[in-house]
């Protein structure tokens, strides 16, 4: 199975993400899975790729060309296919994607993850999708989602259609899990109101 891994690029983090990027890069060539994501070499990115090549994992990286700078990139490992903007690389990864995992990260991270959680509720994909909430990160999100359905701008079917894991093991093992068919755009009421 692919899976797609959001993440931060950042390298100013506290070592359990690290950790725990790593970990999940391991979990998930361990059980077999490739690992799609923005090809970064620094940050979680960088971290979840060296996991999954630690344990002879496959590594797909796909960035757009303006990323081909010394030290950005993660090119001495996997396959590295190149888009020409940041839209056709979040694309590609969608489409090779057959799950998403997001680790902690920035304003690029919830952009990605958003994005394909809007697709999966008006039913372009019914894909498994994950956060991995190392040391509560996305806590604070979830219950700002929570917050959003409470006052009506949602569904709280919408806080469904994700998983909010403890662990890498417990977000690849999510991902495994056969999906219910894809929503259709008929039911947007139901969901997000």
């Amino acid at each position: 199975m692919n899976i797609c891994v959001f993440g931060a690029s950042s390298n100013r983090l506290d070592s359990v993400y690290f950790e725990e990027a790593k970990a999940l890069g391991l979990a998930m060539a361990q059980a077999g899975h490739t690992l799609v994501f923005g090809g970064g070499a620094s940050g979680l990115m960088g971290a979840c790729a060296a996991g999954a090549r630690e344990a002879g994992g496959e590594i797909v990286g796909i960035a757009p060309r303006f990323f081909d700078e010394p030290g950005i990139l993660l090119k001495d490992y996997g396959k590295l296919i190149f888009t020409e903007t940041m839209s056709e690389r979040k694309s590609m990864m969608e489409d090779m994607a057959e799950a998403f995992i997001a680790l902690p990260g920035g304003i690029g991270t919830y952009e990605e993850f958003f994005e394909t959680l809007t697709l999966k509720q008006l039913g372009r994909h019914s894909k498994p999708m994950a956060l991995l909430n190392t040391r509560g990160y996305y806590g604070p999100m979830v219950e700002m989602l929570e917050k959003t359905a409470d006052s009506g701008f949602m569904s709280r079917s919408c806080i469904e259609l994700f998983a909010l894991c403890s662990t890498p093991g417990e977000a690849v093992e999510h991902c495994a899990k056969v999906e219910e068919k894809p929503l259709s755009i008929r039911h947007l009421e139901e969901y997000c109101r």
